[in-house]
């Protein structure tokens, strides 16, 4: 083959290379730019009792064996102790994190002086664990009859998958109805109206037909009478009589599941409640 021939063959060859170049980055361009498909989370609400069992036995690590069976990707935790005499003084969100190896983030409701000199302060409040990072966080405390408990609204946005969802978790007044309705109205503004890609879990101290949990089902679904079988019941964890915890997602999260965890009733006075949820794709806001 002439000089002039092997150029022209060498020139079409390049062509063809750049053009197949092209294409492939087209497709692979096409993939990229096509919407992911929806993400499962599964997450979990569970009031801890500072870890102790309801005949009062501290047992932080039997806690955190129930929350490593559940499988989940979040738990919201409430009742939960840091630096106090009652547990051990320990940190309980961080000893946690580190047994289970997922992030947290701690919301403290109560903050008062060490119980011992030279101990760190003490802080009583809810607890996001997350398997998947928590990219940001805050906790608000909620309209307070005086006298009463300190109550709050911990948020945390998780990067999950390439998306973001707001999980949150909170703890409403036990012995106060209307201190309960001014929360969960509380709640339902800082969420907003019509969230997107948020899920609200708590201990809320009262029943579905209660008009505290009306006002949050307003806003946000009901995991249980969508997909729950049987009654529901988390309190007390011995002997159930009332579905006082929830799992509360946006119109836009689809359950999948729900259950209440019965595996190990006496780790705490209440019993978890397990749900699989799909969260949508697009754009996640806040």
């Amino acid at each position: 083959m002439n000089q002039l021939n092997t150029a022209s063959s060498r020139r079409r060859f390049l062509a063809a290379a750049v053009g197949l170049g092209a294409t492939a980055a087209a497709g692979m361009s096409g993939v990229a730019a096509a919407a992911p498909g929806p993400r499962s989370l599964r997450v979990a609400t569970f009031n801890i009792h500072h870890g102790a069992s309801p005949a009062d036995v501290l047992d932080l690590e039997r806690v955190a064996r129930v929350i490593e069976s559940m499988r989940v990707d979040a738990v919201g935790l409430q009742e939960v102790d840091r630096y106090w005499k009652r547990s051990g003084f320990v940190d309980q969100p961080a000893w946690l994190g580190e047994r289970l190896g997922m992030h947290h983030a701690f919301g403290a409701n109560l903050d008062l002086d060490p119980e011992e000199p030279g101990r760190p302060r003490r802080q009583y409040g809810t607890a996001v664990l997350s398997r998947w990072p928590i990219r940001s966080w805050s906790n608000t405390h909620l309209p307070l009859v005086p006298g009463h408990e300190q109550r709050g609204l911990l948020r945390a946005t998780l990067g999950v998958r390439g998306t973001c969802a707001d999980f949150a978790v909170t703890h409403l007044q036990h012995n106060d109805g209307q201190e309960r309705e001014r929360q969960s109205a509380r709640i339902v503004e800082l969420l907003g109206s019509a969230p997107e890609r948020t899920i609200l879990v708590g201990d809320l101290n009262a029943t579905a037909e209660t008009p505290e949990i009306r006002i949050l089902t307003g806003a946000l679904d009901d995991v249980w009478p969508l997909v729950g079988t049987g009654d529901g019941f988390t309190y007390d964890s011995v002997n159930p009589h009332a579905r006082i915890d929830f799992l509360l997602p946006s119109r836009d999260v689809r359950p999948l599941t729900a259950q209440v965890f019965t595996a190990d009733p006496e780790a705490s006075d209440h019993l978890p409640v397990v749900s699989e949820l799909l969260l949508p794709t697009g754009r996640h806001r806040r």
